[in-house]
């Protein structure tokens, strides 16, 4: 796994340190002996190399030679009471840590790292210059941070298409809460020109306003029952005299799979869709067969600011599948390699601080190539060394200051 990401060229690769130092550090500095720099450091090291829990962190700067701690930023006791962070220093620091300043540090990270991997570095061909932008707004809940004083926590984060990486994250009380968070978690984002796809409890008129008039962007909205005015307009558009304009098919996980798209041009003269600035209307129809069970039908509606010259029918059934993987590419990651649904911590920001973490290390692993993130991070757990190169620190300890 470790071939795959090929010899890391950190000079290419945007240091993390910097973007750490913009967190403000919530202790005193009376009594403090590790910089926060250093300490957010290990933690990043750890996830990098598949650690789960803040015991699992603290167990990183305990394998890794002085040498690494060194560059990490990691002072060395006088006498040798302490040589990394115990388990006890890192919990605190991350149930106290600014919650939305880590976020939006790790965020302008992966940002950078996703600009420097997908923007072609030579004068790009016409049809790089037609690929849609495309990225999904989705919530997910942190379902182990829940007590009997309160309840687990919810955050909302804005991931990109294909090369998925976190570009936001905010967190939200409740998921009935998601719409209101809808544009301040965007509002940081330059998306003009981008595609914005969200699920139906997002397709909220005053947001898609706002996102097309005040962000110059797209989006692609999913439209079912809990709008119904909306839904029955476009169920009601004249699908069975439109030809289907684009098919695909796949097979794998014991099930066989076809969908079909077609689009309709919304007629403003005519009344249109009761929705803003939609001009396409959009009907994708799918058909499932698992292995032993029936086979199942199901269409889905949805709405688009693009018009058929912006977008094809490809294009446009790429996105609506794309929406689906980021949970995938990104929540189920968490989920299933990082074991964050399993997770118990709760104290304080320490939930959402390792949410941030794990979306960076997915992100800075996903722009290397990684195609398993689970076999990566075991891989590099062998081997602490690596996993400063992939956050783009050198191993020279008088690169940087301390």
């Amino acid at each position: 796994m470790l071939v795959k990401l090929g010899p890391l060229d950190t000079g290419r690769i945007a240091d993390l340190r910097p973007y750490l130092d913009s967190v403000p550090d919530p202790r005193s500095r009376r009594g403090r002996w590790y910089s926060l720099t250093a300490i957010l450091l290990v933690c990043a090291c750890g996830v990098v190399s598949g650690a789960k829990s803040i015991e699992e962190l603290a167990e990183w700067g305990q394998r890794a030679s002085n040498a690494l701690l060194a560059v990490i930023g990691i002072r060395v006791h006088l006498f040798r009471w302490r040589r990394t962070p115990s388990s006890a220093t890192i919990g605190r620091v991350l149930g106290a840590v600014d919650g939305d300043a880590l976020d939006r540090a790790v965020c302008a990270y992966l940002a950078t790292r996703h600009r420097a991997a997908t923007e072609p570095t030579q004068t790009p061909s016409p049809s790089a210059s037609r690929r849609l932008r495309v990225i999904a707004v989705d919530g997910k809940a942190l379902k182990g941070s829940a007590r009997l004083t309160a309840t687990r926590r919810h955050l909302l984060s804005a991931v990109t298409h294909g090369t998925v990486v976190t570009l936001a994250e905010v967190e939200v009380g409740a998921k009935t809460n998601e719409t209101t968070h809808f544009q301040p978690l965007l509002a940081p984002l330059d998306l003009a020109g981008a595609v914005v796809t969200f699920d139906a409890l997002h397709s909220v008129k005053a947001n898609i306003s706002w996102l097309v008039e005040a962000k110059n962007a797209h989006y692609i909205a999913v439209i079912k029952t809990n709008q119904p005015t909306a839904h029955s307009q476009l169920a009601a558009l004249p699908w069975r005299d439109i030809a289907v304009q684009h098919t695909a098919s796949a097979s794998g996980h014991g099930r066989r799979e076809s969908r079909s798209i077609k689009t309709c041009a919304v007629a403003d003269e005519l009344g249109g869709i009761a929705f803003p600035h939609a001009r396409l209307a959009i009907r994708v129809h799918r058909r499932r067969k698992l292995s032993g069970k029936h086979e199942t039908r199901e269409s889905i509606y949805a709405v688009t600011s693009l018009d058929a010259h912006q977008a094809s029918p490809a294009d446009l059934a790429a996105a609506i599948r794309g929406h689906w993987a980021v949970e995938n590419s990104s929540h189920h990651i968490r989920d299933v390699t990082f074991a964050e649904d399993a997770s118990t911590i709760h104290a304080g920001t320490a939930p959402r601080a390792m949410a941030a973490l794990r979306n960076l290390a997915i992100g800075a692993l996903k722009t290397l190539g990684a195609d398993n993130i689970a076999k990566t991070t075991r891989a590099i757990r062998d081997e602490p060394q690596r996993a400063l190169p992939i956050l783009g620190i050198t191993n020279d300890p008088d690169a940087y200051g301390t």
